[in-house]
């Protein structure tokens, strides 16, 4: 019993842990998705056209999709912009959902899986956007590092003389 509450314990106080082990699982996982486009740009333009987007729009829909999976995913990775890596992915997401898997969801098996995992996929940056960084973020240890420097005291900052009385 005592087992059961100490981990019971340990998930309460390391809770914000897990939260940062799915950002990083998706920084990984959505930058491999933009390296994946990037290389089977055929495979992102025929998901678009089954979209019913417009040939123009597509090549500029394509830049952005690669690069916002690319480099939010990077950075959803590393903690660092957090929230702001996770925003750039959500309309790439919504999209994704809504007008590319939903309209097809309930036809074919395939088709409703990559819905709902991209759904989960949208849902998830969704937190993330709101949650932040968390403890194993850069954005963490940067903010760390500045407010240990925003919060020092006067008698820090002065250099100490040699002599031990304070300069007149």
């Amino acid at each position: 019993m005592k087992d059961l509450e100490y981990t019971n314990h340990w998930i309460k106080v390391h809770g914000d842990l897990f939260i940062d082990l799915v950002r990083i699982y998706l920084g990984v996982a959505l930058f491999w998705k933009g390296v994946y486009f990037a290389s089977h740009t055929e495979e992102l333009a025929r998901l678009m056209e089954q979209s019913g987007s417009m040939w123009l729009a597509t090549g500029t829909i394509a830049h952005f999709v690669i690069l916002a999976h690319l480099a939010g995913g990077f950075f959803l990775a590393l903690g660092l912009v957090t929230r702001a890596a996770a925003l750039v992915q959500i309309p790439v997401l919504a999209v994704a959902v809504f007008y590319v898997h939903l309209p097809r969801a309930f036809n074919v098996v395939e088709s409703r899986q990559n819905f709902e995992f991209t759904a989960l996929i949208l849902f998830l940056l969704c937190l993330i956007s709101v949650y932040g960084g968390g403890r194993l973020s850069v954005d963490f240890f940067l903010a760390k590092k500045e407010n240990a420097r925003l919060y020092r005291t006067e008698e820090e900052e002065l250099p100490k003389p040699a002599s031990g009385r304070l300069p007149v």
